[in-house]
């Protein structure tokens, strides 16, 4: 299949130095909130890169569920794939791909677990049916049918009927502290804009513009 005549020409914007924030935090939180305002479909999907100890790499997308100055914060098992390469190599990557208004955000940095009050603070805050999801499901595993999956979460269900859902011990949350941020704006003839943010060792961020 041929698919050299898929093009598409970037023209809604540019970006400059003087139009970016000093801090990458607010730059983001900047193109969030218009990745939000333009009513994407989940403007918080983010593309997870981890890799193994032995270096093999897997990636996924996953929801952001918040962020501040302190990191980029999401919730998986801790019995996933992702999971299992986190522990083994904390170096992880994301990247927001928001077609609709030519941008993309790459993410660099470290991932952490949050503390186990924290995850229970958002877990309390979930639809009931995902609270039971969590238990039920063991991602990554291999599982013979979806009735079997069906079956557990019938189960976990009727457990739980008459009562609040408590915070699976396997189920919890990541930060992701950054070490640097690029952020990509689209233009014509592929001569796109695009900034690397990286932390220095004073904790001050260095702006630079790369090649397309």
């Amino acid at each position: 299949m041929d698919l050299g005549a898929l093009r598409q020409e970037y023209t809604q914007s540019g970006l400059q130095h003087s139009d970016l924030k000093p801090n990458p935090f607010e730059q983001f939180e900047l193109w969030f909130q218009q990745a939000c305002n333009a009513d994407l479909l989940e403007p918080n999907a983010m593309i997870l890169a981890t890799a193994s100890a032995s270096g093999a790499p897997a990636v996924r997308t996953v929801l952001l569920k918040y962020f501040d100055h302190n990191g980029f914060v999401f919730f998986t098992s801790y019995e996933s794939k992702k999971a299992k390469q986190i522990e083994e190599n904390a170096q992880v990557a994301l990247l927001f791909l928001w077609l609709e208004l030519e941008r993309q955000v790459q993410i660099t940095g470290k991932a952490s677990k949050v503390s186990t009050a924290e995850s229970l603070k958002y877990f309390v805050t979930r639809p009931r049916g995902n609270q039971i999801g969590a238990w039920c499901a063991h991602q990554s595993s291999v599982i013979s049918s979806r009735q079997l999956l069906e079956m557990k979460f019938d189960e976990v269900q009727r457990k739980f009927m008459n009562s609040e859902i408590p915070l699976p011990s396997f189920w919890g949350g990541y930060r992701i502290v950054p070490d640097s941020f690029e952020f990509w704006q689209g233009r014509v003839n592929r001569l796109h804009d695009r900034f690397l943010y990286s932390l220095q060792e004073d904790a001050t961020w260095a702006i630079h513009r790369l090649a397309p």
